[in-house]
């Protein structure tokens, strides 16, 4: 069952994962929010504040003539008042209204901000849309526009939106002071803006000279200072936190407090990072969007320091080298991870245009930063913001003063402590195997009930897909599939999840997995990579799966077994959405075609179980892809119902043609 967050079912089941001292620190956040309703201390005067974390000199000439192309032709949409957030095209930003949620129509309302129910889409909106804007992020694609180009009107139509933002949202009024997450970002967006603009002759008027933006980043460092995430919800919110807390104090050091929160953001960083990635490199909730929105807060956190020469402890360069040999170990022939967990399309510092490869960009910078290995794939096309942070962040030290540090010599395909292992075959079959934790930290906010789920690719292409995320507020039965058993590659028994859900980021029950085998995972030079893992998640009967990629047929073999009493059975396989399926019986012909050559699949389902095949249905919703937040597109299910009685396995066959 699904319950709304912000009922009072939802409040009893957070408080129940909570321990004593997250419970301490949300009560006397509480007290503080109470008081500072009516205690709004003004900004301490600041005299001669100047900006010195500009880019050295060069840097804007090491920009790729096609990234910068890709740019400018994005700034110009921009500035035409157009973009598309999460699925919804707008045209209103020229002017914007910075509350307006043009998904629903509505505007959020005014008010002390922690009174705004921003959960409550009937109240406020879409909050995804209305905080997505007001990010800041198109903001450093204007600035960036300006520093290639040098056109003024780019850093004209930067000025006026800060202005008008920051006149529209006092301290404190408003919904875009409820969350750390979007505070933390803004400053990021802020100190890359005004990085930007260094050139151009309104800047000093616009940031530093302006009691109006002194006044705003100010409360800004105070608020996050004073409300950070605490215990269960110490996730990714807690890294945007403080990253941009720590690039801000770095940055705008002006203020009498800012050498105080620059510690206390840099020592809440090295922690999170730590505790938020495996000792593998991977992000800890699983969600492969997060693990690349963490790895580009930290990188960006990385180079205001060197910038501003402050020193970071070894350990987060080290965090940060070993999420960037993970990204490079898990990603496909076409540079594409794993579909796994929540995906809410959130970058950390956007300065490139539509058509850029965000995983390529990323390890374009690993490579810059970290140095690349013999066994990384092979990275093509370009991107404006790897010149940009390889310009800052002191390079990786690789002589013989460095510290000892231990990465892998070949490319490594099981991540034991995240439990996901990566079968790769010829003709560029790729396949991931989840035997891991349901998520992160009691809540497992952003986690699915995807336990044994398989996902498989042919040249990059989905095949047997996993279908995404699609939204996270206000429509509870969306969020509910897309993140449900049913919604997966895997098995459900008596139509329940394997995990339970207390609201749309709220497990109460978790399932728990272990891998039992984990061999010869890269197939492509013949042999076979094996994968076996089970779990708990269903009472009284345990589901165990085995994965076998056979190389010299192009083969992929899936075996369920349900140990444990008589029970229902949905196995689902989500194909995508190139893929056509002609299903007859137990046996489905799949075609696709990938850069204009037809290709094709045999698919073997088990004979014991009766097969239908769904697409694009809404009540209930099956049957869906979700390339992106707030996007979806019919694609086709299948599945199959019966019963186990642990007599006998079902089996699946994938066969691809030569």
């Amino acid at each position: 069952m699904t319950v709304s967050s912000g009922s009072p079912g939802w409040y009893l089941r957070r408080l129940s994962r909570m321990g004593p001292q997250e419970v301490g620190g949300r009560v006397g956040d509480a007290v503080r929010r109470r008081r500072w309703r009516s205690a709004r201390p003004d900004c301490p005067s600041v005299t001669g504040a100047r900006f010195t974390a500009v880019l050295p000199a060069g840097t804007i000439d090491a920009v790729p003539p096609d990234a910068a192309k890709r740019l400018v032709a994005e700034a110009d949409r921009l500035m035409s008042g157009h973009a598309e957030f999460f699925g919804v095209d707008r045209d209103d930003l020229v002017d914007p209204n910075w509350w307006y949620d043009p998904k629903t129509g509505r505007r959020a309302p005014w008010g002390y901000a922690f009174d705004v129910p921003y959960r409550d889409e009937d109240a406020v909106g879409d909050i995804k849309q209305i905080w997505e804007l007001s990010r800041h992020q198109y903001l450093t694609v204007l600035a960036a526009a300006y520093a290639i180009t040098g056109n003024e009107r780019y850093a004209e139509r930067v000025a006026e939106h800060l202005r008008s933002w920051w006149a529209a949202n006092a301290p404190l009024r408003g919904v875009h002071w409820t969350s750390g997450i979007e505070l933390g970002i803004r400053l990021l967006s802020w100190v890359w803006i005004r990085r930007l603009l260094d050139d151009w002759p309104g800047v000093a008027a616009l940031f530093d000279g302006n009691p109006v933006a002194l006044n705003q980043i100010w409360h800004h460092q105070r608020w996050l200072a004073a409300f950070p995430s605490r215990g269960s919800s110490a996730n990714n919110h807690v890294i945007a936190e403080a990253a941009g807390q720590f690039a801000a104090a770095c940055a705008f050091g002006w203020f009498p407090s800012s050498a105080r929160w620059r510690a206390d953001a840099l020592r809440s960083l090295e922690r999170h990072l730590r505790n938020n990635t495996f000792g593998s490199g991977l992000n800890r909730e699983l969600a492969t969007e997060y693990h690349g929105l963490v790895l580009e807060l930290g990188l960006a956190a990385v180079a205001e320091a060197d910038t501003a020469g402050v020193p970071v402890p070894a350990s987060v360069r080290l965090v940060l080298l070993r999420m960037t040999d993970a990204l490079a170990a898990i990603v496909d022939n076409r540079l594409r991870p794993p579909r796994q967990g929540d995906a809410d399309d959130g970058h950390g510092l956007v300065v490139d245009g539509t058509g850029t490869d965000r995983w390529a960009s990323l390890l374009a910078t690993g490579d810059a930063v970290f140095g690349r290995l013999a066994w990384w794939p092979t990275v093509t096309g370009t991107d404006v913001r790897t010149p940009l942070l390889a310009a800052l962040i002191r390079p990786y030290p690789k002589d013989e003063t460095a510290p000892a540090v231990s990465r892998p010599a070949s490319r490594p395909a099981h991540f034991a402590d995240a439990g996901m292992t990566i079968l790769r075959g010829p003709a560029e079959i790729w396949c991931r195997c989840d035997g891991g934790p349901h998520g992160f930290l009691s809540i497992a906010a952003h986690a699915h009930a995807d336990a044994l789920s398989v996902e498989v690719r042919h040249d990059g292409v989905d095949v047997l897909a996993d279908p995404g995320t699609y939204c996270y507020h206000g429509q509870p039965e969306w969020r509910q599939y897309f993140r449900s058993t049913l919604g997966h590659n895997t098995l459900r028994l008596d139509g329940g999840d394997q995990s339970v859900s207390g609201g749309p980021f709220l497990w109460t029950r978790q399932a728990r997995s272990r891998v039992l085998v984990s061999e010869a995972a890269d197939a492509s030079d013949g042999g076979t990579a094996r994968w076996c893992a089970e779990h708990d998640g269903y009472q009284r009967s345990v589901h165990r799966r085995r994965v076998e990629l056979t190389a010299a047929s192009q083969e992929l073999r899936v075996i369920d077994e349900v140990r444990g009493p008589r029970r229902a059975v949905h196995l689902a396989f989500h194909l995508g959405p190139a893929i056509a399926a002609d299903l007859v019986g137990n046996r489905a012909q799949l075609t696709w075609t990938r850069d204009g050559e037809d290709r094709s699949a045999a698919l073997e389902l088990p004979g014991q179980l009766s097969w239908g095949a769904h697409r694009g249905e809404s009540d209930p919703p099956l049957g869906w892809y979700s390339a992106g937040f707030g996007r979806k597109e019919p694609a086709t299910t299948l599945v199959g119902t019966g019963f186990a009685d642990g007599a006998e396995g079902f089996t699946t066959v994938l066969r691809f043609r030569g």
